[in-house]
């Protein structure tokens, strides 16, 4: 299972929303926000119902009136012009307004979230912006001297312990303990569409560790019993399929090369007996020329 083929984006915007529950009831989150007619839109913008209470969780405590989050996949990477069209964003998002600094900047945030460790764009903010990176706790990163607040967030970096469904959303998972903590918090979510939003992506991008787990617990094999039991089938039937399509393949070949000889030899048989009585004519006896069959049916892509 590639990764290229997997939706990182609404696992990540769901486990968002996990990181967040405890406070989503002030939250306002809204996926892939336009920012104008045109298709241009942002990853997820969350907007505080109620600006002027701040909130607990660690990713959140930075966030104001308007909060653009922009998301890296682990098959991605954070660059300097990544930087530079997401703080676009926020100046369209403050200028597409009715009447002016009906927002103003100073109710903008910008999150960056990145598997990742962005070293050439903090670099690049450090020396040609000149603004301050300051490391607040495990992978979030407050960057300071703009009048957007902003936040890098590495997902790598981020302790389990606070921020797990954002920690594990990776593809390069290793740990077996890992794995089974991530079955553990599951069993108890199973149910919530998020939490499936999530797992979904976290064991197709993980597939081959998965099944190289061998002491796993029950409480994983149930959970991933059916994905499981559908790559075995389309193991198999892939199997099967290819078998038959290479067993055909051949028999066509075999039999048809093989009958052509047969039926060629017997019409060369025939004409050799024809001219038997001019053996010293010009005419060759075709029967003489044991390679000529085999010689035709290369010529025509038959044989070998």
């Amino acid at each position: 299972m590639t990764n290229e083929r997997l939706q990182w984006h609404p696992a990540f915007q769901a486990a968002l929303r996990i990181e967040l529950t405890d406070e989503l009831k002030y939250l306002d989150i809204r996926d892939e926000q336009l920012l104008n007619k045109k298709p241009l839109q942002m990853d997820v913008l969350i907007i505080k119902k109620m600006d002027q209470i701040p909130l607990k969780k660690n990713i959140g405590r930075i966030f104001k009136k308007y909060n653009l989050v922009e998301y890296k996949s682990p098959t991605d990477y954070f660059s300097i012009n990544d930087f530079y069209k997401v703080y676009a964003y926020a100046c369209l998002y403050q200028s597409n307004t009715e009447q002016e600094m009906e927002i103003s900047p100073d109710e903008i945030t910008i999150t960056f979230v990145s598997t990742r460790f962005p070293r050439n764009l903090l670099k690049h903010l450090v020396e040609f912006r000149h603004f301050t990176v300051n490391a607040i706790e495990k992978g979030i990163y407050y960057i300071n001297g703009d009048i957007f607040s902003m936040q890098l967030i590495v997902v790598r970096q981020l302790s389990k312990e606070n921020n797990f469904w954002l920690k594990i959303l990776r593809n390069d998972i290793q740990n077996d303990d890992d794995i089974q903590e991530l079955a553990k918090r599951y069993e108890e979510k199973q149910d919530s569409n998020l939490y499936q939003a999530v797992m979904d992506v976290i064991i197709h991008a993980n597939w081959e560790k998965m099944k190289e787990v061998k002491n796993m617990c029950q409480a994983l094999r149930e959970l991933f019993a059916e994905e499981l039991e559908e790559a075995k089938q389309q193991g198999l039937e892939t199997g099967i399929v290819k078998g038959r399509n290479e067993g055909l393949s051949q028999g066509r070949s075999e039999g048809l090369s093989q009958g052509l000889q047969q039926g060629m030899a017997q019409i060369f048989t025939l004409i050799d007996a024809m001219y038997a009585d001019h053996r010293e004519a010009e005419i060759p006896r075709l029967s003489k020329e044991p390679d000529f069959c085999q010689e035709l049916l290369r010529h025509y892509g038959l044989a070998n």
